[in-house]
């Protein structure tokens, strides 16, 4: 019989006896603390007339971006721990659960964080993985990879537009921690290699890769099901 982990979409509880680099240490203490201010329901929320949710205006808008790209990587890790692959290691077990933790802690702190301020906080979203095979260690680790290096990009890339100097502190904080993920896939696809600092994710002045948001959502844009738009940001 498999044995899968009992996990949802909507959270869970983090094992905080575990002991290994992924650990995010002190940041959920952190996020805890953090509450959304200054947002103005009318203004920074709005439903298109077809009824597609658009992200809003300033440091709304990005959370709520964040928060997007935290459904998604939540999402598939949850399928990935439920459903573990034949063959799986002890090691990925343990690395693949503990980027679940993580994800489901990002995107319950940006619902958290956007609802204490608004009821208009973006809904939770469906996904779609026409191109994946759980059942398959390459393409879950494959699609992993690019999750996170995704991920790390979009926060390097949006971080020039929050102007609440808390949630860049707080998006610094979190992007490491995606780094950190990124850098673990790729050991377990390539162990020992140097691929955690490879050229497609460096640029040419030695730090990680930044993307704009209209970028990312074209390359992550396929996982979503359920539309939304940021017309601050040309996304649609």
């Amino acid at each position: 019989m498999k044995k899968t982990i009992n996990v949802s979409n909507q959270g869970a509880t983090l094992d905080t006896s575990r002991r290994n680099f992924l650990k995010l240490g002190g940041i959920g203490i952190a996020m805890a603390g953090l509450t959304l201010v200054g947002c103005d329901d009318n203004d920074d929320f709005q439903f298109m007339d077809n009824k597609i949710f658009d992200l809003g205006q300033g440091d709304v808008g990005v959370l709520n971006y964040a928060y997007a790209l935290e459904q998604l990587e939540a999402d598939f890790y949850t399928k990935v721990v439920n459903n573990f692959y034949a063959g799986i290691s002890s090691v990925e077990k343990e690395v693949f659960t503990d980027l679940y933790h993580h994800e489901v802690i990002h995107r319950d702190f940006f619902k958290a964080a956007i609802s204490g301020a608004t009821s208009n906080v973006l809904p939770t979203l469906e996904f779609q993985y026409p191109n994946v095979n759980f059942n398959d260690r390459n393409s879950v680790l494959a699609t992993a990879k690019a999750l996170e290096d995704t991920g790390v990009a979009a926060y390097n890339g949006a971080g020039k537009y929050i102007t609440n100097p808390a949630y860049l502190v707080l998006a610094g904080k979190i992007v490491s921690v995606e780094a950190r993920h990124a850098s673990a896939i790729r050991n377990l696809i390539n162990p020992g290699s140097a691929d955690f600092s490879g050229d497609d994710v460096i640029d040419a002045n030695g730090l990680d890769v930044a993307k704009e948001p209209k970028d990312i959502v074209m390359a992550a844009g396929g996982f979503f099901k359920t539309p939304f738009t940021w017309k601050e940001r040309g996304i649609s």
